[in-house]
């Protein structure tokens, strides 16, 4: 039985995470394992895994440790490694089974945690009383409070590890169903004579992909959850609200008759008011409200 070794006490979101994708990986392997919190050096040494305790880092004997004197090293951008990223730089694409997966959950995911955990501010606080609601965060309220002393740390933090086991395997999900998707999207790009518009034939994620497309506008798309279409307007950059060209200002908030009236197109449902989408009932409509979008002024 391989021994996963983590600190006892407290936790965060890298030494979490870390556990999560080690057993994820154990268990596709089909090992069994057992996750062991303890700071005894002599439990230490008997790890097959140990993460985010010890003082070593060390991949080849499975070593993850950053608090060391002189840290781990960097990773993505500099960012100092934590445990989640020192533990997916050797077994991340093992895990996922590709490398370009891997990276995308290391950009998405893994290294950001790592810039948490030691101290690095990845994003600018714009306001005074209200800031980001981080993943980190969720996983500090699972830490028991001064209240409740039914629960205790080692418990909470294997709820913990079931929960990002959740995220870090739908977050590889999605990343491989959007690498597969970027490829038909290329596809129809190339085949489009007009780039201004392209119209899609499943509803796949096309914000980061289009946005290397420079006369793309307008995207054409399946709503499969309502049976319609929808139009959606280009971001100028998919971390934004700006988008390339807004839909027609009349149309902001329009819905059904309304819409139609000042669009003159007959089965149009919605068109949002930030102006970035517009849906109507069939493909045929959704083109029909990019083209004049497309020209309107």
């Amino acid at each position: 039985m391989k021994k996963l070794i983590v600190h006892n006490g407290s936790f965060q979101s890298d030494d979490i995470f870390a556990c999560a994708a080690l057993v994820l990986m154990l268990e596709a392997q089909k090992e069994s394992f057992e996750i062991i919190r303890t700071r005894d050096p002599e439990i230490i040494k008997t790890g097959d895994y140990v993460f985010d305790v010890g003082g070593i880092h060390d991949e080849s004997s499975n070593r993850f440790d950053h608090h060391q004197i002189g840290g781990a090293g960097q990773g993505l951008d500099g960012i100092e490694y934590a445990a989640i990223g020192l533990v997916w730089k050797k077994f991340g694409k093992v895990i996922c089974d590709s490398e370009k997966v891997a990276e995308i959950i290391n950009k998405r995911l893994a290294a950001p945690i790592d810039a948490w955990d030691n101290g690095i501010d990845l994003v600018e606080n714009k306001y005074l009383n209200v800031t980001p609601y981080y993943i980190q965060h969720f996983f500090i309220s699972m830490v028991p409070t001064w209240k409740e002393e039914h629960l205790t740390n080692d418990e909470m933090f294997l709820k913990s590890v079931d929960i990002a086991k959740i995220i870090l395997s739908r977050e590889i999900t999605h990343a491989k169903d959007a690498l597969e998707a970027e490829e038909k999207i290329i596809s129809v790009y190339n085949n489009t004579e007009d780039k201004r518009i392209i119209v899609l034939d499943k509803s796949y994620p096309f914000g980061y992909v289009v946005n290397d497309f420079p006369e793309t506008l307008y995207v054409v798309y399946p709503r499969p959850e309502n049976n319609a279409w929808g139009v959606k307007a280009v971001r100028e950059n998919p971390k934004t609200f700006s988008n390339r060209k807004d839909f027609p200002k009349a149309w902001a908030g329009l819905r059904d008759e309304e819409l139609q009236k000042v669009s003159g197109v007959s089965d149009a449902i919605f068109c949002h008011r930030g102006l970035f989408m517009a849906v109507a009932k069939s493909k045929e409509g959704a083109l029909a409200l990019a083209k004049i979008a497309l020209n309107s002024a």
